[in-house]
């Protein structure tokens, strides 16, 4: 039997508690249906006896404190919500060598959504792939240079040590994990019982691209500012380096320090993230939004749109316009156009 942890750290979310525990004890009903015994023994633990989540809203009462959990197999972080990442971090520096003991006892660790900035702060994802919601991704970046930050993965997986994406898509490491351990047939039983999406890889369709501005470079945010204007013109970085007097190798190294884009990524997320709004509203056809945005190539426009999104333009338009499902999209998705 696997021995998994829950950690009821400070100020964590409420359901990236309650939703591995649920998934894991749904796959030892699947288990004894089928004549096995269970797999997983569950437990909340917690550094003090009781706590309160959402402004008091909740009361936990862990089963066991972290200083009583000499051993354990899977160690899950859960998300944490509504707090700065530093007053976070600090409240629950206590787990830190609790959980760095443990992965060097052998157990494994999990992280959900922006658990991952408590995992980063052991420095157990030093070198390893990480994963968390696509919003908090630069300011892992930030905090963390030292880990792989992965945008486009619901999860990762490395050495015994698990991230997932953000927010309900962390219910799919769950899956991978009751898959892994238990094998597939409980996997697609437990997406069916949870209503699930099994085997969805990545986050990237779900992506609000809204610039990177918090730093402190004024001259590459007035930069930024000038691409998202300008950005259906043909924008060099030669004629950017002229607007702001700049070499072109300070401009871009000053760009790529700033945003962790290029420049030339900078402009395609840009007009890849007008042309979702384009697509969401439903009144024009690809190629009508392939012009708006300042693209001339069909196949150019379709390659960017598909490696940033992870859908073609069509795909994305069916699934997220706002007028809903067509019978024309249909005939689309089944293949009968193009």
């Amino acid at each position: 039997m696997k021995q998994v942890t829950i950690l009821v750290t400070y100020g964590c979310n409420l359901s990236s508690v309650d939703n591995p525990r649920q998934g894991f004890l749904e796959a030892n009903y699947w288990l004894e249906k089928q004549g096995h015994s269970p797999m997983f023994q569950v437990q909340l633990a917690r550094a003090e006896k009781e706590v309160q989540l959402e402004n008091g809203m909740y009361t936990i009462r862990p089963d066991v404190l972290i200083q009583d959990v000499h051993h354990t197999d899977l160690v899950v972080i859960p998300a944490s919500s509504g707090k700065p990442v530093r007053n976070v971090l600090e409240e629950n520096k206590i787990f830190i060598p609790w959980i760095i003991h443990q992965y060097q006892q052998g157990a494994e660790i999990a992280s959900l959504c922006l658990g991952a900035f408590l995992l980063a702060a052991t420095g157990l994802l030093n070198g390893k792939a990480c994963s968390t919601h696509w919003k908090a991704m630069h300011e892992l970046e930030k905090y963390f240079p030292e880990v792989q930050c992965i945008t486009d993965r619901i999860l990762t997986d490395t050495q015994g040590i698990y991230t997932s994406g953000g927010a309900f898509s962390s219910a799919n490491l769950i899956l991978y994990l009751i898959e892994k351990y238990v094998g597939r047939a409980a996997a697609i039983y437990c997406a069916k019982m949870f209503q699930i999406d099994i085997d969805r890889s990545s986050q990237s369709a779900f992506i609000i691209f809204d610039g990177q501005k918090d730093h402190a470079d004024d001259l590459i945010r007035k930069a930024q500012e000038y691409i998202e204007k300008h950005y259906t013109h043909k924008i060099t970085v030669g004629h950017l380096c002229q607007i702001f007097s700049l070499s072109k190798r300070n401009f871009e190294r000053r760009f790529k320090q700033a945003t962790s884009n290029t420049v030339a990524a900078y402009i395609q997320r840009v007009r890849i993230e007008a042309a979702k709004k384009y697509l969401e509203q439903g009144r024009y056809n690809v190629n009508e939004v392939m012009y708006e945005v300042g693209y001339q190539d069909h196949k150019a426009f379709r390659k960017v749109f598909k490696k940033i999104t992870g859908l073609s333009p069509l795909q994305y338009r069916n699934k997220y316009n706002l007028h809903g499902f067509t019978a024309t999209d249909e005939r689309v998705a089944d293949g009968e156009l193009n």
